[in-house]
């Protein structure tokens, strides 16, 4: 099933997550009342731990001070999944999009994440796959290379995927990723035998593989600079 209509991405580099989590609630109202259309944010965080809404903190191996020392934050979130860490070098899409309008199901939706991944490493020589039953996200072997973790509400969709292109991995050993144990966390840059483009190249290549796996014909980008905006301000 193919999004219909027209596909916004913003490329916006790196954006604290308290600042992206607001915007997406803003979009996702006005997504709702028809006043944008389908959006995709293009992004990046400081180091940041996140947890999803079943609140496993047991998965986090070290105290909230361990990791503001270590300058990460830590916030608690609405998005299904389980904790996770994001930081520079780590590709991030958050789609806001109808999936009532689109005639996708929150399953199907999920997959075609999984797709764009999976689809963005074997440009690059890699072959990932899907996990096992209750492994989400995308694996190289054991080695996970991209999260999910998404929150659909009326029909619209928010948070996203991550993507390992080159991030500082020991910021994973503070955490059990994604609640799976006894796997290991690893990246475009660790797995591919290629010469990598720069980095801006291989997210455009990421946004563009999303675009195709959810085919999608009409598609406008911008580059915009969230810190000098208020959410409010957003059209």
């Amino acid at each position: 099933m193919k999004l219909r209509g027209g596909l916004e991405v913003w490329k916006m580099g790196i954006v604290k997550y308290s600042n992206a989590l607001k915007l997406q609630e803003e979009l996702v109202k006005k997504r709702q009342m028809r006043i944008i259309p389908d959006t995709l944010l293009c992004l990046q965080h400081p180091p940041t731990y996140t947890l999803g809404k079943r609140r496993t903190d047991h998965n986090l191996l070290v105290s909230q001070t361990d990791l503001e020392n270590m300058g990460a934050e830590l916030h608690y979130t609405e998005r299904g999944g389980d904790v996770t860490f994001h930081g520079p070098h780590q590709a991030i899409l958050y789609p806001i999009i109808s999936l009532r309008e689109s005639g996708l199901g929150a399953r199907r939706y999920v997959e075609n994440l999984e797709d764009t991944m999976i689809k963005l490493a074997s440009v690059y020589g890699i072959q990932a796959q899907r996990g096992m039953k209750g492994e989400t996200g995308v694996w190289v072997s054991n080695r996970k290379i991209g999260a999910i973790g998404v929150r659909i509400s009326s029909g619209i969709t928010s948070h996203g995927l991550a993507f390992n292109i080159d991030p500082d991995l020991t910021f994973f050993s503070h955490i059990v990723p994604c609640g799976i144990p006894d796997k290991k966390v690893t990246s475009l840059r660790k797995e591919s035998q290629m010469t990598l483009p720069e980095e801006n190249v291989i997210t455009d290549s990421l946004v563009d593989c999303f675009i195709d796996v959810f085919g999608i014909q009409d598609v406008a980008y911008k580059e915009t600079n969230f810190l000098s905006r208020d959410v409010e301000d957003v059209k």
